[in-house]
């Protein structure tokens, strides 16, 4: 079993930073689109609302994953499960909010608005949760 923890730690326009945990220890950090203020209990009809396309973080709140091969990024790649108002949620490589739509994207922090690296860190997840049959992840 694995529990992963994602702690949002800026919150600006148009991004979010966060850092990434993995059983308590740190991993790298996170960079997301823009956090609205969604939480994983609002009404599915309040979070459509509020959300604006491919420019919104998914819902705080706790979410199972899996890994699996994407299809549109055919790859394996750590999928977080039944975000409410969201699809295809994945966890992956890509450097500024552009790349995300609602993902989080694995990387290192060192340049305002980005995260660099992220390859190497999305295949550094890949390679620590590909065979884990229960994992979590809390986002707050």
């Amino acid at each position: 079993m694995k529990k992963l923890e994602l702690k949002r730690i800026a919150r600006k326009a148009t991004y979010t930073i966060g850092r990434l945990y993995v059983d308590g220890k740190y991993f790298c950090d996170t960079l997301e689109d823009a956090d609205r203020g969604l939480t994983q209990t609002m009404p599915l009809a309040e979070i459509r609302r509020i959300k604006v396309m491919h420019q919104t973080a998914i819902p705080a709140g706790t979410y199972k994953m899996i890994v699996n091969i994407s299809p549109a990024k055919q790859r394996l790649l750590p999928r977080i499960l039944d975000v409410p108002g969201f699809d295809g949620i994945l966890m992956h490589r890509g450097n500024t909010a552009d790349d995300s739509s609602g993902c989080p994207l694995l990387g290192e922090n060192t340049q305002v608005g980005k995260v660099l690296n992220s390859t190497k860190y999305e295949l550094a997840l890949v390679e620590l949760l590909k065979n884990e049959r229960d994992i979590t992840i809390w986002i707050h």
